[in-house]
């Protein structure tokens, strides 16, 4: 018992450790005039020398600063900045695990494997020092997802500053996320060599158990309902189009066949996720209307007769297509690696994207996937003061330097348990 007790407070001081964001900022008091600035829309378009003001938490001018209205408030001179819409990440799990080797700070899976009515908001913790860390790259909001089974559960957009999940919601379970079966599954590895790739016998089966699932559901939400089935109640706003559907899934193939099958189950509201080998069926994803939202473009190319640079070329292929696409995380070190969303937008950009498009599939294109565009996701009168002002071009790692964030017109902290290290160790070889 007394081992116990010891062992429980050695977590608590460890754990206690790793948790403390900044004190989230108060609500906005004083109006702000940020002019001089080139503003970079969200929606492809740009304003030399701008003026945005904005007064209790929402936008209230754009435009240029050679114009007469009078500047409101607190004049900030950000002439030779860059202004953005705060960066949204999609298909992330930030706040829902902290270390991936602590156990007790991991919860992005749950048991089970048809888990629609787990809702990831709820584990979602404000507290994370991982999440503080996006804020200085201009990242402000994020998709938060669950991983794991094959229905994974809802996920809610949230913002980054906030004493709770309550506060932090901008969009509360706004879409489900399913884990399409592999027409292919990996083998045993022969000794030191790689894991040998075979078809997937239970494919066809694993898509039945699906539909099936989404048929009982169907029935279910149909019935007098005498005995309530949290699990199906869960699905109803999919039938009614009120609620998305992330698929994950990749393969030209598999794509097609997620798509028939929803559609077949009148589940039209869809968005996939990852989506290796979209481009070759971009006439389907166009012809259904359904954006794309495309893991981070540093990776390997998914089959061997495949261009070296196609993932880095990808969102050019499908926009040119008209597709609507968004970028997201998902994969190895994805809480970490959230923090480079502009840089990864920036490699679509050295790749062919036009260079204010690549900055739309994380603010524009991600809010209109996501359900929040008419929130945040562009500088536009009306819409949510999240904003920051970089010092040079926010998708060059070497000129992404922000000097300003603001999230609902409330100036935030840039202050990381990083940047206070950077500094303390800073300090420390210039007195040497």
């Amino acid at each position: 018992m007394k081992k116990h007790i010891i062992y429980s407070f050695i977590c608590f001081l460890f754990l206690g450790n790793i948790f403390g964001q900044q004190t989230p900022a108060p609500k906005q008091t004083t109006d702000y005039s940020i002019e001089g600035a080139t503003a970079h829309l969200g929606n492809g378009k740009i304003i030399e020398n701008s003026l945005i003001m904005f007064s209790n938490g929402k936008i209230s001018f754009v435009g240029s600063a050679n114009s007469r209205i009078a500047r409101k408030g607190k004049v900030i001179n950000a002439k030779g900045k860059h202004i953005y819409p705060g960066f949204i990440v999609a298909n992330s799990s930030l706040g829902l695990a902290e270390i991936d080797a602590v156990r007790a700070t991991r919860d992005f899976d749950e048991v089970g494997s048809m888990l629609p009515h787990i809702r990831s908001i709820i584990a979602y913790n404000t507290e994370s020092k991982i999440i503080e860390t996006m804020r200085p790259n201009g990242v402000l909001l994020a998709q938060i997802t669950p991983r794991g089974g094959i229905i994974s559960g809802t996920s809610s957009v949230v913002q980054f500053d906030a004493w709770n999940w309550q506060d932090a919601v901008v969009k509360l379970d706004e879409g489900i996320h399913i884990n399409w079966p592999n027409i292919f599954s990996y083998g045993r590895s022969s000794f030191g060599g790689a894991r040998s790739l075979k078809p997937n016998e239970k494919y066809s089966e694993n898509i039945t158990k699906i539909k099936e699932y989404f048929e009982a559901a169907k029935r279910y939400l149909a019935s007098d309902k005498k005995t309530k089935n949290l699990p199906f109640e869960a699905v109803k706003n999919l039938f009614n189009g009120t609620q998305k559907i992330f698929i994950h899934v990749n393969g030209a193939k598999n794509i097609v066949d997620a798509i028939d099958t929803f559609k077949t189950l009148n589940i039209t509201n869809i968005v996939i996720v990852e989506g290796k080998e979209a481009e070759k069926v971009a006439n389907l994803l166009k012809k259904n209307n359904i954006p794309v939202i495309l893991k981070r473009a540093h990776r390997l190319p998914g089959n061997e007769d495949e261009d070296y640079d196609l993932p880095f070329r990808n969102a050019k292929i499908l926009s040119d297509a008209g597709i609507l696409v968004g970028l997201g995380m998902g994969g190895d070190m994805e809480r970490m690696s959230s923090r480079n969303l502009p840089f990864y937008a920036g490699t679509y950009a050295a790749y062919g994207l036009d260079k204010e498009k690549a900055v739309q599939i994380i603010t524009e294109n991600n809010a209109k996937i996501l359900g929040i565009d008419d929130k945040v996701g562009t500088l536009e009168v009306g819409k949510n003061a999240t904003i920051f002002i970089s010092e040079g071009d926010a998708l060059d790692m070497s000129t992404n330097n922000v000097t300003d964030a603001f999230i609902d017109g409330r100036k935030i902290s840039l202050e990381t348990h990083q940047t206070k290290l950077w500094k303390r160790y800073s300090n420390k070889y210039k007195n040497q």
